[in-house]
């Protein structure tokens, strides 16, 4: 009796220890984000930059329709963001709901009316107790929310970081690409930590992409102080990008924040601003009312040969290569052995551009290519006039109007 009791005993803890095993491997977690997603700089629109809070269902279907009306869709765009202030309450079982007076007919029907016009849905969260806005957050909710956003066939999932006393950033967000992993969608991540807890050397497997600085605004070359943090014009955001580019490549972006053109800069600036985001490979997240854009406006944002250079394969983030008398020479380094070169005129007065292609020969550190027009000729294509402008067997002149660009394509 006392040996029967002894075997029972024994196949009783044999028992629990295989279910601790068991018990204890479904809490292992898979901090890797999904891969395969945002292989270019992902394109598309977010609501913050114009419209902050005031956002609702019929203004998103509006720039969806016109995404597609526009061209944007054609030249590339993809995603529709909602950013901050969408939300509503969370339930007694505390799953979040939409807005039930902005979204009536709920996030799932806005998911499916943007996926008919194939485009793809994006949402807004943050990774504190609330979002920037006061809505609620997601700490302590992650993997409720992931299942959330999942259920509404959410494509890309902008993150961001305030109200996060005490956390850490890259724990935070690797909580949440566990929550996304085990919700079982893939998503894109926006890791938007403002680059506070430099992103960019945690970040390559938790998210796609992620911001390099704190908010841009809508102006050309200032800071705008609000006490407590600061917002930066367009090209102190360009300044900021230096140093970062070896972190950038296929599936993984620094983010130098979303796009100010058609937000009231003048065209050249809007122009400037485009061509520095595309030599970046930075996301290309327009933040305009898509529905009221100026000719020019358009013309900027679908220039298809412009956002080419940006979703080049190699993904190889360009740099600036010198700066003087405020004109800065820009390179990205494209697949097959071709070139962009970007000249930015950042001064307050039209400067002429003289750039003698034989006495510069350049070798990009990182990617090891070599731009030398004593061993090869390239075809040279201005890339905002649309124009073949000869090979560089010729010396390039141009007159550079201030705060604009001249953006040419150099081609084996």
């Amino acid at each position: 009796m006392c040996h029967f009791k002894t075997i029972l005993l024994l196949v009783f803890s044999l028992t629990l220890s295989v279910s601790a095993i068991s018990q204890g491997n479904n809490y292992v977690q898979n901090y890797k984000k999904f891969e395969g997603l945002a292989l270019t700089p992902p394109m598309g629109w977010n609501s913050w930059n114009k419209f902050a809070c005031n956002v609702d269902e019929k203004m998103i279907r509006e720039i969806a329709d016109a995404m597609v009306a526009t061209g944007m869709k054609d030249a590339g765009y993809t995603y529709i963001n909602i950013d901050d202030c969408w939300h509503g309450d969370r339930d007694s079982l505390g799953f979040i709901h939409e807005d039930p007076k902005r979204f009536p007919s709920g996030m799932k029907a806005l998911a499916d009316y943007i996926h008919a016009k194939g485009l793809k849905f994006g949402i807004y969260s943050d990774a504190g107790s609330q979002t920037c806005g006061g809505r609620p957050g997601s700490r302590g909710y992650e993997f409720q929310d992931a299942k959330t956003y999942a259920s509404w066939d959410v494509d890309y999932v902008k993150y961001d970081w305030c109200n996060t006393e005490g956390l850490k950033a890259e724990g935070a967000y690797k909580t949440f690409t566990a929550a996304i992993r085990q919700a079982g969608r893939p998503m894109v991540l926006s890791i938007c930590e403002w680059g506070t807890d430099k992103p960019w050397t945690w970040g390559q497997s938790v998210g796609h992409l992620w911001r390099t600085t704190g908010d841009i605004f809508n102006c050309f070359d200032c800071v705008e102080d609000h006490g407590t943090w600061k917002s930066w014009g367009v090209m102190k955001i360009a300044d900021k990008q230096e140093g970062l580019r070896q972190y950038a490549g296929p599936g993984h972006w620094n983010d130098p924040d979303m796009l100010e053109v058609g937000n009231g800069m003048v065209v050249n600036e809007d122009r400037a601003h485009f061509s520095i985001w595309t030599m970046l490979a930075a996301p290309l997240i327009a933040g305009n009312d898509l529905r009221k854009m100026s000719k020019e406006t358009v013309q900027v944002l679908t220039n298809k040969e412009v956002i080419a250079v940006n979703q080049d394969k190699l993904g190889i983030q360009g740099f600036r290569h010198s700066s003087k008398d405020g004109i800065e020479t820009w390179l990205k380094p494209l697949s097959n052995g071709n070139w962009a070169i970007c000249f930015l005129n950042r001064s307050e007065q039209p400067q002429t551009v003289e750039f003698k292609w034989k006495d510069n020969p350049i070798t990009d550190d990182l990617s090891k290519m070599e731009l030398n027009t004593n061993k090869v000729t390239y075809k040279v294509r201005n890339l905002w006039t649309k124009k073949d402008v000869g090979t560089t067997k010729k010396d390039f002149k141009t007159v550079i109007p201030k705060h604009d660009v001249t953006m040419l394509l150099l081609t084996k």
